[in-house]
């Protein structure tokens, strides 16, 4: 999914070294029963991204997520663009650098998605539920974040992910 961010200058030397919201989270049950590992290592996804499992605390349940990281400049602009499917428990995960306003578009994504903002403390700020395919109408923070994460449309709501739950990984 190629972004629209306020100050498109995302140097990718900075990138390469940016980690996500890395308190560690014990390997933990989720809702679903299946383990919960933010620090567990995945191989590389088909597109070549790495791969990290990310776990978002909802209450007293805990939904993991296998998410690619999309570290640089230009894996950051190609996002989920052209993808036909995105499966319940995958995602993308977009790490910056600094703490800033996001902005993302959906031009030349074919599935609709859910844009959650995540804040530097791990918590949701705000959630951008089923945007619009193909749309360029910018999708925004409420306030300045760290990541975006990307999951299916309507996934959260499905899932009762809501603003203010708390989102685990670590970079490797």
């Amino acid at each position: 999914m190629r972004k629209f961010l306020p100050l498109l200058a995302l140097a990718t030397a900075a990138l390469m070294g940016c980690g996500g919201t890395a308190d560690s989270l014990a390997a933990t049950q989720t809702a679903t029963g299946s383990s919960c590992d933010p620090g567990a290592k995945l191989a590389p996804s088909e597109a070549g991204l790495d791969q990290v499992q990310l776990c978002v605390k909802s209450g007293a349940k805990n939904h993991a997520f296998t998410v690619e990281v999309a570290r640089t400049s230009a894996q950051q602009a190609r996002g989920l663009m052209f993808r036909t499917a995105l499966a319940d428990d995958r995602g993308m995960i977009f790490p910056f650098p600094d703490t800033r306003m996001a902005s993302f578009w959906m031009k030349n994504t074919v599935i609709p998605l859910d844009i959650i903002f995540v804040r530097a403390d791990g918590r949701i700020e705000n959630i951008a539920a089923n945007t619009t395919p193909y749309s360029t109408d910018p999708v925004e923070s409420t306030a300045p974040v760290v990541a975006v994460l990307e999951l299916r449309g309507g996934l959260a709501a499905e899932r009762g992910i809501k603003a203010g739950d708390s989102v685990h990984w670590q970079a490797r």
